[in-house]
């Protein structure tokens, strides 16, 4: 039991937690690791069933009901929401609101999270790679300004009343290469065109084999904790509960080659070629 660790994962909206690194987050609660998660937004732009707003006033209150759901079944220690909007997708009239998290300057989100870090203390952190996993905005922008925190928060000359704190190691969570390329085989034969993925189709799979070549330092092994991992994404119900990494192609996939979560890091910043299966490594 690592009770002296801590990990905080810096993400963008409810379900980031679920359907991308779950199984990392999740394996290392188990460990005895306090988790926490910073959540950016409260997932405000997210489509859902009419009937899945019955006891809720809006979707953010039924996102981060179902988030909540989620973190409890991770094991996580902590959520903490900045409270920004979600921004939608690229292109989306959300874009321009002006609570959109993209519309708030990097340097004013790097301090909220630099803040949040010299609370928590986690010698890791982990956020979205810099392409934002599938290039969402939100995903994008808590990028840079997670990084621009992770070395804000040991700075002795930004004053927020709490004193300097720098984490020992940042990584980010980048799509499983060989899977994205086995899907792009196979998702055309199962009539499924990988061009237009996801519940409204505008994730380019084959764009992301192209630009998110990111090197792969750290894979975590999640088998372990694999019910956990289906279970938070079930949580999701409203954002139809992973469906489409639960059941179908992708699936099917998935079970045969998706067992393992991957990661660049960042910082210490890596010389030549490298493999851990521990996110701890070296602390």
């Amino acid at each position: 039991m690592n009770t002296n660790q801590a990990l905080l994962a810096v993400l963008a909206h409810p379900d980031d937690e679920s359907f991308g690194m779950g199984g990392t987050l999740a394996l290392y609660a188990q460990r005895g690791v306090q988790v926490h998660l910073i959540c950016a937004t409260r997932g405000e732009a997210g489509e859902m069933d009419a009937d899945c707003l019955e006891g809720f006033t809006s979707i953010a209150e039924r996102r981060v009901s179902e988030l909540r759901c989620a973190a409890g079944v991770l094991g996580l220690a902590g959520v903490h929401f900045l409270d920004y909007r979600d921004s939608g997708m690229t292109g989306s009239p959300d874009n321009q609101h002006p609570e959109a998290l993209v519309m708030a300057p990097i340097e004013e989100v790097a301090a909220r999270i630099a803040s949040l870090i010299r609370d928590l203390q986690p010698q890791v952190v982990v956020t979205f790679d810099p392409i934002g996993g599938y290039r969402h905005p939100d995903h994008i922008h808590i990028h840079k300004a997670t990084v621009a925190a992770f070395h804000l928060a040991g700075d002795a000359a930004f004053e927020d009343g709490l004193a300097p704190y720098q984490p020992q190691k940042l990584y980010y969570h980048v799509f499983p290469k060989t899977l994205l390329h086995i899907a792009r085989f196979f998702m055309p034969l199962l009539g499924v065109n990988p061009r237009r993925f996801g519940r409204n189709g505008d994730i380019d799979l084959v764009s992301l084999l192209e630009d998110g070549n990111f090197p792969i330092h750290t894979e975590i092994d999640f088998r372990s904790v694999e019910a956990q991992r289906q279970a938070a994404a079930a949580c999701h119900a409203s954002q139809l509960g992973g469906a489409q990494l639960r059941r179908g192609p992708i699936a099917w996939i998935s079970r045969l080659f998706g067992r393992k979560e991957q990661f660049m890091r960042a910082y210490p910043p890596v010389e030549g070629k490298m493999k851990e299966k521990d996110l701890f490594a070296g602390i």
